[in-house]
């Protein structure tokens, strides 16, 4: 149970198959038909999300109020494994409250126990910077599609050194040893 002083009493919990329409509402209403354009879209089409590293929160009641999925990835040249944050999805009227930051620290230490070498996502580095990322520093790291590079954020896992990062993200379904 998380507690934040102004944040509603939530749990967060792994995504299961009866998340699904609830997500996909969720994401309808934050996001709109717009979502499905933007880069880090093209990668999660490629391939499923991994939904043992998918997480919820829900209200003491049950009602979903946020959610957030980790996808498999890999760049083309350097090959290093690691998990594309995203969609994090919080309804509007629970937005600043400290739910997907709970959410993004949720998955940090899953992907830390999952052996990835990184986290990777399009956001915004204010937002995301005191949970870890950074701006990946090397601009030879590509998504399928437009994306401010400025927004392309990573979180090194376990040492490892995202300067080492090169080529074209995509799905990967080869997961770390």
């Amino acid at each position: 149970m998380a507690n934040h002083a102004s944040a509603p009493s939530f749990e967060i919990s792994i995504e299961t198959e009866d998340h699904g329409q609830a997500i996909e509402h969720l994401h309808q209403t934050v996001f709109g038909p717009g979502r499905f354009t933007r880069a880090a879209f093209r990668v999660r089409e490629q391939g499923g999300h991994d939904a043992a590293l998918s997480f919820v929160a829900t209200r003491p009641d049950g009602e979903m109020i946020a959610s957030v999925r980790l996808t498999w990835i890999t760049t083309s040249v350097s090959r290093s494994k690691g998990l594309l944050l995203g969609p994090l999805c919080v309804m509007p009227n629970l937005q600043k409250q400290g739910i997907g930051k709970a959410l993004v620290a949720k998955c940090i230490e899953a992907a830390k126990q999952a052996n990835a070498a990184y986290v990777m996502l399009v956001g915004d580095q204010p937002y995301y910077g005191p949970l870890g990322f950074d701006v990946v520093a090397k601009r030879n790291v590509l998504m399928p599609g437009p994306v401010d590079l400025n927004r392309l954020l990573v979180c090194p896992l376990g040492g490892f050194d995202p300067s080492q990062m090169a080529g074209l993200v995509s799905h990967s379904d080869i997961l770390p040893d």
